[in-house]
């Protein structure tokens, strides 16, 4: 009964959203739509309108998903898409409605350091993971995952970047121990913690992301930043949370981590990795939903491999969702660019269709369950 609903809603979304009148698309514009799905995209603006780059790609379906910043990067600059709760609300709804098929609007609001919704800009004040993990009380924990998922709800976010189940194995790590993204070095405490934060997102329908698989607690650098290689320091312990939460019928989204294993794969990092992405988490650990990419643009990725050569490894690895912030560096033309590179590398034989099909589908009911 469970997969005769699924297959349903699947394609009841497929009609719903696919096809504009009673004449059924062509082969090459479903396609189009079904890459268009697998892409997410930064882009710059407190306001759009249909003139705006995003909009285009929206419009065109392009892209099935956007993400939100309170600063650029590429730009020093302190205006992205975030000043106030109501721009907020507004600029999400002028997106959805350019929209085809609904997007997944997306944002890290882990709390602390990583939160771009920020007290600053009116919205509600937020603590860190590792004050949680911290304390360790579920009644906190449940407060403050209330407070920021009826926050992302009530702007029309269905997707947060959390929350992070990184072991705190290197507390000088620069990305992660170091600015308290992580609950603690415990898997048990941060399973624990990180459950109360998913059901709370569930609750006001919105998708979390555990992040960054296999783990990045024990790096002793920055993938944003270039290389990081984790062989001589990770640890088993850190598939721990992942595989407790998949065996409690874990519905979100998991992102990939730009981190370097030998041991795990001596050719790839994580995100590029058939062995660690298709191997460990969809065989070991049996996870068979969405997984998303980390940012594409960032150094661990665009330092070593080019565009095309990351696209065609990531797909194949069984990513299903690439995201490119468009924060570290900015191209209006990325969503033009990947599209093309994806359908050259089908016809070429590098990428098979039904890898495509079969991360279109996984979006698919995944939206199934957020939209309908």
């Amino acid at each position: 009964m469970k997969i005769f609903l699924l297959l349903t809603l699947i394609s009841v979304s497929f009609l719903t959203f696919s096809c504009s009148d009673n004449n059924p698309i062509s082969p090459e514009l479903e396609l189009d739509r079904e890459i268009g799905q697998m892409l997410l995209i930064g882009f710059r603006g407190l306001a759009v309108d249909a003139a705006s780059p995003i909009i285009k790609d929206i419009a065109s379906g392009r892209i099935g998903g956007v993400v939100l910043f309170d600063r650029d990067v590429a730009l020093n600059s302190s205006t992205r898409n975030i000043e106030s709760p109501q721009q907020v609300q507004t600029l999400i709804t002028q997106l959805q409605s350019y929209s085809r098929i609904p997007l997944l609007v997306s944002v890290d609001q882990e709390g602390g350091y990583v939160a771009r919704l920020k007290s600053k800009y009116g919205f509600s004040a937020n603590v860190s993971q590792a004050y949680l993990g911290t304390i360790n009380n579920p009644d906190s924990t449940r407060f403050y995952g209330r407070i920021t998922a009826e926050t992302l709800h009530k702007m029309g976010f269905n997707v947060n970047f959390a929350p992070v189940v990184d072991l705190n194995i290197n507390p000088n790590n620069p990305v992660i121990g170091k600015i308290d993204r992580s609950f603690s070095i415990d898997p048990e405490i941060v399973v624990n913690n990180a459950a109360i934060l998913i059901d709370e997102f569930r609750k006001q329908n919105i998708n979390s992301t555990l992040k960054h698989f296999p783990g990045h607690g024990s790096s002793a650098s920055d993938s944003h930043l270039g290389l990081t290689d984790v062989t001589n320091t990770w640890q088993e312990s850190e598939l721990k949370p992942y595989k407790e939460l998949i065996s409690k019928d874990y519905q979100g989204m998991i992102m990939t981590a730009h981190i370097f294993n030998s041991k795990l794969d001596p050719d790839y990092p994580a995100t590029l990795s058939n062995k660690i992405i298709n191997g460990i988490l969809r065989k070991q650990l049996g996870f068979d939903g969405v997984i998303i990419s980390d940012d594409m643009n960032m150094k661990a990725i665009t330092d070593f491999y080019g565009l095309e050569k990351a696209i065609e490894l990531s797909i194949n690895a069984g990513v299903d969702i690439l995201v490119f912030a468009n924060n570290l560096t900015y191209d209006e033309s990325i969503a033009i660019k990947a599209t093309n590179i994806i359908k050259n590398l089908i016809k070429s034989g590098q990428i098979p269709e039904s890898r495509i099909q079969e991360s279109y589908l996984r979006i698919q009911k995944l939206k199934s369950k957020t939209f309908l």
